[in-house]
């Protein structure tokens, strides 16, 4: 992944969805060779001068400073996962440049026996444990069962977006594909500002970006996003509609993980749908098959 690219498309992308309207600035009209704003406009609005704004969105951000990056913050209108983003890149940009720089540790790929003791203890709710990648690094047995279609795959561990993505079964598990794949990809362009040489995950984005068309134009938009919460409709293949709200937390004590947990609003449909998932997942068979597909996953 070439940081100066990132940097340049992100911005660009960013000023293309604004109007001088957006920001208070008179439109004297004529055309415009690019859509949504100038560069001249978003340096004017972010207090910089055009040529300093032009040099960092062609990819140069060497010295550029924290208050540079609020003003062009504030003039695009990022949101926080953006300004975020927006670090990221440019830290990396940096780090680059300075090879000599001490390097962050390695991103955790899998968790602790303890970790997995508190997931095995949680009965009632689905859980996981992802990796910045989407690898699936823990998961308990109604995690196991809900996301069952997951794991079925030879390749491990279970990736949640090269199943969103590569899997024919998908679009009939998530009840709202088009929304899961953006928010996918917004996740995994997130990642690829924080870690940008993460080998595993640039073979990961080349080998979507080689096999769906939808994966390679929802990369090119640059997209990102946080998750923290949000809901999910599945169609489980065995118990039907299911309607999830989920709770993201970082684990504090594994770099890079996060603990996601899904649950229904007591006494609904979902709520007995997801009942009758977990009395399944606790009977003997059905733990035994679902042992033998999460086989490897690192949970």
């Amino acid at each position: 992944m070439d940081i100066r690219d990132d940097i340049r498309e992100f911005l660009t992308t960013r000023r293309a969805r604004l109007t001088p309207a957006d920001l208070g600035l008179p439109d004297f009209g004529g055309r415009r060779r690019v859509a949504g704003l100038r560069r001249e406009e978003v340096a004017l609005v972010a207090g910089v001068s055009v040529e300093y704004y032009v040099r960092l969105e062609r990819g140069n951000a060497t010295g550029v400073s924290a208050s540079v990056l609020e003003g062009v913050a504030r003039a695009l209108r990022l949101d926080d996962a953006e300004v975020q983003h927006l670090h990221d890149l440019v830290r990396a940009a940096n780090d680059g440049a300075a090879p000599a720089r001490r390097r962050a540790r390695p991103r955790t790929q899998a968790i602790r026996p303890g970790m997995q003791q508190l997931l095995d203890a949680m009965h009632g709710i689905p859980v996981v444990v992802q990796s910045g990648r989407l690898d699936v690094v823990g998961v308990n047995a109604l995690g196991r069962a809900l996301f069952s279609e997951l794991f079925d795959s030879p390749r491990q561990p279970a990736n949640f977006a090269r199943y969103l993505f590569l899997d024919p079964r998908a679009p009939r598990f998530y009840r709202q594909w088009d929304d899961s794949a953006q928010q996918i990809v917004a996740l995994l362009r997130a990642e690829a500002g924080r870690a940008p040489r993460d080998r595993d995950l640039s073979d990961l984005v080349g080998e979507l970006a080689t096999c769906s068309d939808t994966f390679r134009a929802l990369w090119a938009s640059h997209d990102v996003r946080e998750h923290r919460t949000g809901v999910k409709a599945v169609t489980h293949p065995l118990v039907g509609e299911i309607d999830l709200s989920f709770e993201a937390l970082d684990v504090s004590t594994e770099r890079g993980l996060q603990l996601i947990a899904f649950t229904a609003e007591p006494g609904s449909a979902s709520d007995g749908a997801l009942r009758l998932l977990a009395s399944w997942a606790a009977s003997e068979p059905a733990a035994a098959s679902v042992d033998r597909r999460t086989a490897g996953t690192g949970g």
